[in-house]
């Protein structure tokens, strides 16, 4: 089997110390996270993490069935790249100057259909959201130019499929 990139959701109840131990199941078999987010989900009072692994299908499945026997997961899922559709966020702060005196600066801006969020007299924002190899393409075009300051998100995902979470939870009333 070979290394594949996973997108692994679950799904719980949110409680202390639950990242904690899910990030131990990974270290355990030393499987490095790339990715990790943590947000509300559609469902009242759940919330849900998308991590990302790259790593067998085998491990993956294992993996998945550690999470779910922790007592505040409801359900855990996995996806392939190919059955998820998925982004990143990423935040470039420069230097003003440059924004008036490179016009290439405003070109890359438009081309990469990025936003400037914020211009002050020191320093703009340029928020982009894609994939990440989008994101690292952009960030190699402003490199030259002087990047102050650089932060990405962890991936955001959804399945193609219907996921069955929902129907569970109404199972469960």
């Amino acid at each position: 089997m070979e290394d594949k990139t996973f997108t692994i959701s679950v799904y719980s109840e949110n409680n202390v110390g639950l990242l904690n131990r899910i990030s131990g199941i990974f270290l355990k078999r030393h499987i490095n996270i790339l990715s990790l987010n943590v947000s509300e989900s559609e469902i009242e009072n759940v919330s849900r993490f998308i991590i990302v692994v790259n790593t067998t299908e085998k491990w993956v499945q294992n993996i998945v069935g550690q999470i779910e026997k922790q007592i505040e997961v409801i359900k855990a899922f996995y996806h392939t790249d190919e059955e998820t559709i998925y982004l990143e966020n990423a935040l470039f702060k420069i230097a003003s100057s440059l924004l008036f005196d490179e016009k290439q600066i405003q070109n890359i801006i438009k081309d990469s259909q990025s936003t400037i969020v914020t211009v002050s007299r020191d320093f703009f924002v340029i928020s982009k959201s894609g994939r990440r190899s989008e994101i690292e393409e952009l960030y190699e075009k402003f490199k030259p130019y002087g990047i102050m300051q650089f932060v990405r998100s962890g991936r955001i995902s959804v399945s193609k499929e219907k996921m069955e979470i929902s129907t569970l939870l109404e199972a469960l009333k």
